[in-house]
């Protein structure tokens, strides 16, 4: 059986924070809901303080939402590699995450609805 995702507004106002810094706070987050995982957040760029994340050399692929391209955060207490991703021009299906940046959930980067 074939994976789907369903992505939807999240519900509610949604916060990413690092490093003891608020990287960004976002009323227009999306939803991203994959067959197998977890929900994920996406927060639309014109939200994050995107100098906090720097271009790094991690890629990957995913067959239903395209090539990601990876990010490690940078703040003044310490950088987090490979710790946020985004499909610049995702596949027809996933078109709504474009122009969104996501975070891995560790004890260092926290995303949660505020």
């Amino acid at each position: 059986m074939a994976k789907r995702i369903t992505i939807r507004p999240a519900e509610g106002k949604w916060s990413v924070r690092a490093g003891g810094a608020v990287l960004g706070e976002s009323s227009a987050a999306l939803e991203l809901d994959e067959e197998g995982h977890a929900p994920v957040i996406y927060f639309p760029r014109g939200d994050l303080a995107m100098a906090f994340l720097e271009p790094s050399e991690k890629s990957s692929h995913c067959p239903w939402k395209g090539d990601a391209r990876w990010f490690s955060i940078v703040t003044k207490s310490t950088t987090i590699p490979d710790a946020a991703w985004s499909y610049e021009s995702p596949v027809d299906g996933a078109g709504e995450i474009a122009g969104h940046v996501a975070f891995h959930e560790s004890d260092q980067v926290t995303v949660e609805r505020i």
